[in-house]
């Protein structure tokens, strides 16, 4: 099968064959160590992909990868976080996408950083685990601008106290239902995404195979392991976030 069937418009078969090695990657992350991966693949599409685009298509994407885990891994979710969280997914979509706001994008990487190394070096507060549809909101409401929110996400997970196959596979089913009312906001708003769906459907198969092979580090890890892995990467994005955030203040971009 020719890779041209999977390029969008303007992009070149070396970039397809690298953004598919990102998606592997990227699953893998997620897959492993319980986050990491969307971040990452939403940086390295932020090089690549038309920013007009970037947001839409890595949401859409990000549905496929996760839907993908979360089928793998379905017997491990953790189903009473769910109705609450997806009605607040559905309210802050909502809100983000009628809403035209002025939120530096600096101050938000800033304090979601700050807020994420507080909830490692502490314990995620009480909030987040009794009130999943805030968390919901909240995270969807900003997703519709960042584009990558998994991180405050899997705060909330954290604060569930799974076990490492409950964490990834509960995650999972949280940043579906996230990705998927974001995508469906995102088409109500008119945007385009036939054109896409071909690379999409690729970098999804990409993501399903970094998420099998994942999955088996994920098993060997075991939990103490993985609690040092997840709080590792957390920490690690966070402090990117941070960086990234004060750096854009101090040149007054942000």
């Amino acid at each position: 099968m020719s890779p041209d069937l999977f390029l969008p418009p303007g992009m070149a078969p070396e970039v397809l064959l690298g953004l598919l090695a990102a998606s592997f990657g990227a699953s893998f992350i997620t897959a492993a160590f319980g986050i990491g991966g969307g971040v990452a693949l939403l940086a390295v599409m932020a090089t690549l992909v038309p920013p007009a685009v970037l947001i839409p298509v890595h949401g859409i994407v990000q549905v496929g990868s996760n839907v993908g885990r979360a089928a793998i891994m379905l017997r491990w979710i953790s189903w009473p976080a769910m109705p609450a969280f997806a009605i607040g997914s559905a309210v802050g979509a909502a809100l983000g996408g009628m809403l035209v706001v002025s939120i530096s994008p600096a101050l938000v990487q800033l304090g979601l950083g700050l807020f994420i190394i507080w909830s490692v070096v502490a314990r995620p507060p009480r909030l987040m685990r009794r009130w999943s549809a805030v968390t919901g909101a909240i995270s969807s409401f900003l997703t519709m601008f960042f584009g990558a929110t998994g991180l405050f996400v899997a705060t909330y997970t954290k604060a569930l106290e799974l076990e490492r196959h409950g964490h990834v596979a509960t995650h999972a089913a949280l940043m579906t239902v996230q990705h998927a009312v974001k995508t469906v906001a995102f088409g109500l708003l008119g945007f385009a995404f036939g054109p896409w769906l071909p690379f999409v459907a690729a970098m999804i198969a990409a993501g399903f195979a970094g998420t099998v092979a994942g999955r088996q580090v994920l098993t060997r890890l075991g939990d103490p392991r993985f609690k040092i892995a997840l709080n590792t990467v957390l920490f690690l994005l966070a402090a990117r976030l941070i960086w990234s955030g004060s750096s854009q203040l101090l040149a007054g971009t942000g």
